[in-house]
């Protein structure tokens, strides 16, 4: 019998993995992919935001949010812990912080390493089905095998993503113990329109404000034939997706001039027609947007002679430039979502410990909770705060 069986093998199963085993722990690990860490591997384009130096509740997301405040560890607590298997951290003037090598592929193989000198047992397959029988927890994977352990941790992600292992087996494993899951959203996702010009302006990239009631995120934005994406979009969609299914539909508002005011493009397009009285519109615009741009914003006569402008029609050039309003009435979904909001319901899981209120000995860790948290490292470092909550209680449990 082992004495912690982890079903998972994403970040928080592993960091859990190597932490429990170097204290003695019997581990077993189950990954139904071919390797583990698949999406770690994929994180920050490749170079893993493993964390941020701005850690505050504020930054998550749950439907018990004093869940949040009691389970997320302090930066150094992770970084320590990182520091200790070889990995060293190199931050950003944002907050976001890396790996010194700038590689996702370190995190994974360090990791790896750990487990492999600490002798942890790793299967590749799926589980099939956790029972507790008899105050032993008993996890039944391929034809008909299964293993008994002390303790089990439901570490499995969540639905996000599926090409790099995303379901809904944690979820359905949750179930099966009645667990209640809150209802499911995708987050940090590229947002649809149903604007048949979006074609002409597909492949455009700008930077930009973007405004949704008293919502504001500064970023890029991208036009594409679907909608809209860009880490700005993503950064807007993790606080309005829910907002969006229920009302299938929300107008933003875009700044794509966010460096010049009003007052001062205003200004300079004034003086711009007073100098080349002789351009079309659409030509003089050139000067100031990219060319596709002005035929999908404007809703004039972009050939109309500038020296035909009139200070309200100049006005109304300035507020579409800078109010523009885009219609999305949906997400790229769960395929292409980096989050999920929702999950296994907190206020059956203690925070101090991960371990289930229902069931003793039952574990949850990570993005299978109901937490999520903003782009920049938050919802890995989620990750890595539940493995550690939860190691110190395992290690109490089976000791």
């Amino acid at each position: 019998m082992y004495d912690c069986c982890i079903i998972g093998g994403g970040a928080s199963g592993l960091l859990l993995a190597v932490a429990l085993a170097r204290e003695g722990g019997d581990v077993i690990l189950f990954e139904k992919s071919r390797r583990v860490g698949k999406r770690l591997l994929a994180t920050g384009n490749g170079r893993c935001n493993i964390t941020n130096l701005n850690i505050s509740p504020k930054r998550f997301n749950s439907r018990n949010r004093d869940f949040i405040g009691e389970s997320i560890l302090p930066y150094r607590d992770i970084e320590k812990f990182f520091n200790s298997i070889g990995l060293h951290f190199k931050s950003l003037d944002d907050g976001r912080v890396f790996p010194l090598s700038l590689q996702a592929i370190t995190v994974v193989e360090l990791l790896e390493y750990e487990l492999s000198r600490l002798n942890v047992k790793i299967v590749y397959s799926r589980v099939e089905k956790i029972d507790k029988i008899r105050g032993v927890f008993k996890v039944s994977y391929g034809e008909g095998r299964a293993v008994e352990s002390k303790v089990a941790v439901i570490a499995t992600g969540s639905i996000a993503n599926p090409k790099l292992g995303g379901s809904r087996d944690g979820l359905n494993f949750a179930k099966s113990f009645n667990h209640k899951i809150t209802p499911l959203y995708p987050s940090l996702v590229q947002l649809t329109s149903s604007d048949r010009s979006l074609k002409g302006v597909a492949g455009v990239k700008v930077e930009a404000n973007i405004y949704y009631r008293d919502i504001s995120i500064a970023g890029d934005i991208l036009f594409t034939k679907y909608g809209i994406s860009g880490l700005a979009i993503l950064d807007m969609s993790y606080h309005i997706v829910e907002i969006l299914n229920r009302k299938g539909g929300v107008t933003l508002t875009i700044d794509l001039m966010p460096q010049i005011s009003e007052k001062r493009l205003f200004k300079m397009l004034l003086q711009s027609k007073k100098a080349q009285p002789y351009k079309s519109i659409s030509i003089l615009l050139m000067g100031f947007l990219n060319r596709k741009l002005i035929d999908f914003i404007l809703d004039i006569d972009r050939l109309r002679g500038v020296d035909r402008l009139s200070k309200r029609d100049i006005s109304n050039i300035v507020n579409s430039i800078k109010n523009f309003k885009f219609k999305v009435n949906g997400s790229r979904g769960f395929e292409s979502a980096e989050v999920v909001k929702g999950g296994v319901d907190t206020k059956y899981v203690y925070p101090n410990s991960m371990e289930s209120k229902i069931i003793k000995g039952l574990y949850f860790t990570g993005e299978v909770l109901d937490v999520d948290g903003e782009r920049g490292g938050y919802n890995l470092h989620f990750a890595w705060s539940s493995a550690l909550r939860a190691k110190e209680a395992i290690l109490c449990s089976i000791k």
